[in-house]
């Protein structure tokens, strides 16, 4: 009985697991093995400042995605997050078309503005000199 659940397991995560790559590497795995069209996959990016393409509704958007040296077109259907604009790291979800374009079903940004020091910090936990420090007992 414990084989049988251990072996329904392994073969359910093999169906649902999703492969994490950057256009470069996602562009190797097709150029070795045509068959990685029909995967799902994560690929991690930055959006190529100057190519998002809203259509007027705001539920499809069009973009290029690079990890510097490959290049991929994105088309993805649904609600972006309000941290998604030009030069912002994302990663998509879903598959590479037979036409090159990756048609992603999810999208996810990053914000890094919020995890960056503040001009002028001296390090993570450095205080702003235009606000007065209080002494805390």
């Amino acid at each position: 009985m414990l084989s049988t659940a251990a072996y329904l397991m392994a073969s359910s995560i093999k169906q649902t697991g999703v492969y994490y790559l950057t256009p470069s590497e996602l562009s190797a795995h097709v150029t070795s093995d045509a068959s990685f069209h029909d995967m799902g996959v994560k690929l991690g990016a930055r959006v190529v400042p100057g190519t998002i393409v809203r259509e007027p509704g705001g539920k499809r958007y069009a973009f290029r995605v690079t990890d510097g040296s490959t290049t991929f077109p994105v088309d993805y259907r649904g609600l972006a997050p309000d941290t998604f604009t030009d030069g912002v790291d994302v990663v998509v979800e879903g598959r590479l078309g037979r036409d090159g374009t990756f048609h992603a079903t999810t999208l996810l940004a990053k914000c890094a503005s919020r995890y960056e020091n503040a001009p002028g910090g001296n390090g993570p936990n450095s205080h702003p000199a235009s606000v007065p420090k209080t002494n805390r007992t």
